[in-house]
């Protein structure tokens, strides 16, 4: 079962009166677009197990959930990159102390429309096409035609992921000025599932039959590729607290650890960290 969030924030706030006004949640989850399926989903399993405490789920991208842990509105900030040294230290400036939870595996999927011939590409193929400086797919081994290229908002923690690991590769370099960017995971799914050019990037959860995943340097993203480290686009996935967690949020990341929890890391399509 995989989920697609195609808004751009969605907020979920489950268990919370409706008489009187909303009540303010025990703790405030924001961040990722990538972690948000299998968040929401054992906040959902967790709450209905503990229904005195309240969690409001936030996608507003790794960014912005950084940010609310800095100026204390989040409790957990949901993450698809590390985070920075900046942001630990505008963190500790503030009085946070940043600790970092690992949660989950996942595979960033370059994937195309399922109609391209196109199976695999190498780390500069990408580059190049993400830099402008391959333009049609016949320079790839595709049909002769001009490759859309589809990318993240700059608050995505993916497009950071992307940035570093594919368009900044051996010097400084930025993403073509031609790229469509999407405001979220799912928004990006759609916008390659709709237009036969296309290019883009996802997180292993949300890729589905509506798109072909493409090979980099000829291995295929899976869950054995991600915890065997060979998929050259793997990475961890994040819930960063405001020191060790303690209390509710502790019992929380706890129950996202734990067996069922990482069963439902699997469930939403990504890979358990255990």
């Amino acid at each position: 079962m995989k989920f697609k969030i195609c808004a751009l924030a969605l907020a979920l706030v489950l268990g919370m009166g409706t008489t009187g006004g909303a009540m303010a949640a025990d703790i405030v989850m924001d961040g990722s677009t990538t972690v948000l399926p299998f968040a929401q989903l054992a906040v959902e399993r967790f709450m209905a197990a503990n229904p005195e405490i309240t969690i409001s789920v936030s996608g507003g991208g790794t960014g912005n959930g950084i940010r609310g842990l800095i100026d204390g509105t989040t409790h957990i900030a949901n993450a698809s990159r590390e985070i920075r040294q900046s942001e630990i230290e505008q963190a500790a400036a503030n009085g946070v102390t940043v600790y970092e939870n690992r949660v989950a595996l996942d595979c960033i999927v370059v994937i195309i429309h399922p109609s391209n011939p196109v199976n695999s590409l190498t780390f500069e193929q990408l580059k190049k096409i993400y830099t402008g400086e391959i333009t049609n797919w016949s320079e790839v081994g595709g049909q002769p035609s001009a490759i859309q290229v589809i990318g993240r908002d700059s608050s995505s923690g993916t497009f950071a992921t992307w940035q570093e690991m594919i368009v900044d590769r051996g010097g400084q370099a930025r993403v073509t000025p031609r790229a469509l960017v999407a405001a979220s995971s799912g928004g990006l799914l759609t916008m390659v599932a709709g237009n036969p050019l296309s290019i883009g990037y996802d997180g292993i959860g949300y890729v589905d039959e509506s798109v072909k995943g493409v090979a980099v340097e000829g291995i295929s993203a899976s869950m054995a590729t991600a915890m065997d480290g060979s998929y050259p686009l793997s990475r961890f996935l994040y819930m960063y607290t405001n020191g060790a967690p303690t209390g509710d949020v502790k019992a929380f990341l706890d129950y996202l650890l734990s067996p069922e929890g990482q069963r439902i890391v699997a469930e939403t399509g990504f890979v358990p960290i255990q």
